[in-house]
């Protein structure tokens, strides 16, 4: 078994996950990603070329059973796992007033229960290999907007990631939350507004250069809370 470190990325079919991934491939390390589109996968090996060391897994990163699956068959194409970057989500953009509730639900499970599944179906390895857990946030986690129900779900994974560590303490684990300002990835796709409206934006790959800079720690710092925003955003 070889000790090329390897990643597993919810989301990593685009955007962020997908900057992350192509960052860590061509440091020559090893990754799995996880995504929901069979043909964005495969999209995505393509323009890669297909490399050995990246195995592309479709599901739901929600489902128990795909994230436990996602990391066997990471296990049995790599033989290890260093490290899990929590990145899937999306958001309805409406509110408590006006919002659809029919969208709420699989919103909450991709953003809240998804990262926490990916915690629980990781732990044992990333104990054996003294890892790391990345969980991609939002300044929304951190900043309260009047209504957001999006909000309200990186606010959890705020409280994930930190409850996380303390539950690893002792096990070497680091553990970090990257929280993106406004980003301009296929996160904006649904909005229905004017990307214009919205000021500077950030990359995917300067986000992504924050995830692989958490992941490259050397032992035994365990970088906990990174807030990255544009310049300009004002919350």
């Amino acid at each position: 078994m070889t000790d090329t470190p390897v990643t597993l990325i919810t989301g990593g079919g685009s955007g962020i996950g997908a900057a992350v991934a192509r960052q860590l491939l061509d440091q020559g390390q090893r990754v799995s990603i996880v995504g929901r589109g069979q043909e964005r996968l495969d999209r995505f090996a393509k323009e890669l070329g297909e490399p050995d060391e990246l195995l592309t897994i479709q599901g739901d990163a929600g489902d128990w059973d795909v994230v436990r699956s996602a990391v066997d068959t990471t296990l049995e194409r790599f033989g290890r796992l260093d490290a899990a970057v929590a990145n899937a989500g999306y958001a309805t953009h409406d509110d408590l007033a006006e919002g659809d509730p029919a969208g709420w639900k699989d919103m909450v499970l991709a953003n809240v229960l998804g990262p926490a599944l990916l915690v629980r179906a990781t732990l044992a390895e990333l104990k054996k290999t003294k890892g790391r857990l990345v969980f991609v946030g939002s300044v929304a986690g951190h900043a309260y907007g009047a209504g957001n129900i999006y909000g309200i779900t990186k606010w959890a994974v705020t409280g994930l990631a930190e409850n996380t560590r303390r539950l690893v303490t002792t096990d070497d684990v680091g553990v970090t939350l990257v929280s993106p300002g406004r980003t301009d990835t296929p996160f904006w796709d649904e909005w229905g507004g004017d990307k214009g409206e919205l000021g500077k934006l950030l990359t995917a790959d300067q986000i992504a250069n924050t995830i692989v800079f958490a992941l490259s720690q050397p032992s035994p710092v365990d970088v906990n809370t990174i807030i990255v925003r544009p310049f300009g955003q004002p919350a």
